[in-house]
């Protein structure tokens, strides 16, 4: 396709070029997070700051990493990728926020995605929506295994799980499903969604699992549960998180644990 950039080394989009990135990236939805995350890296440097897609680049164990903001759902997180792996890049980890759908799914807890249900429309210009929008296993593993060390060391105090997710593109939609035109199909999915053991609800994955099928790379996904609609629905207690710093730390430690593994089979 056409380079619309004026910068013809650079990404239209994420304003980025070869050697910009590293193999690995973290891919948070807000630029805010960025410079947060950056700061577990070692010697981190801003590199780029355009549209929704802000990045810094730095080393974990001597390793290039990089992190770059998606924006709100699939279609910037599609195209985010899609130049990024231009770049260089072959391994994400996706980390945000979602909401928790079951009842043991709590305010606070962290998220892994190992699979996506597709009800949004930027994955359905990849592929057919028979196909399962999965999670890379390498990725998976070492988001569960960076989960359960910040479990414990937190003293057990909030909890992780693990299984499919559900994504969306209207925000409103599930929260406000009631008034709109579309109640009758919105309702009617979140109770099948609800009956098949969904643990959470968000924007991203189902677009960056198709993504990266399609581009045969490496994508795995951990959020923060921020609360959860259907215990406060029920009259349960329901704790409401915004501090990110924890799946933010998972997301990291399953990085260093894919370069570890990655240098082994290398």
């Amino acid at each position: 396709m056409i380079n619309y950039s004026v910068d013809q080394s650079k990404q239209y989009h994420v304003q980025l070029g070869k050697g910009d990135v590293g193999r690995y990236v973290i891919l948070p939805g807000d630029p805010k997070r960025c410079e947060k995350i950056a700061q577990y890296f070692d010697n981190p440097k801003f590199i780029a700051d355009n549209r929704e897609f802000v990045t810094y680049t730095g080393t974990l164990d001597g390793v290039p990493v990089s992190v770059t903001s998606t924006g709100i759902g699939g279609p910037s997180a599609s195209i985010a990728m899609e130049e990024l792996v231009k770049c260089g890049a072959d391994t994400f980890v996706r980390i945000g926020t979602c909401g928790g759908m079951q009842l043991d799914v709590k305010g606070g807890d962290l998220v892994v995605a190992n699979g996506a249900i597709r009800m949004e429309g930027t994955s359905k210009e990849y592929a057919p929506i028979e196909y399962p929008a999965v999670a890379d296993l390498e990725v998976t593993n070492a988001l569960v295994e960076a989960a359960s060390a910040a479990v414990s060391a937190a003293g057990n105090t909030f909890n992780y799980h693990v299984g499919v997710v559900q994504c969306k593109d209207a925000f409103y939609g599930q929260h406000s499903p009631e008034i709109k035109p579309v109640s009758y199909e919105l309702m009617n999915k979140w109770e099948a969604w609800l009956r098949m053991g969904c643990l959470a609800s968000e924007m991203e994955s189902a677009a960056l699992f198709i993504v990266a099928q399609f581009l045969r790379v490496r994508c795995g996904s951990v959020f923060l549960v921020m609360a959860n609609q259907e215990r406060a629905a029920k009259g349960l207690d329901n704790p409401v998180a915004h501090d990110t710093d924890c799946a933010v730390r998972t997301a990291v430690e399953a990085v260093r644990l894919l370069i570890k593994k990655d240098s082994k089979k290398a």
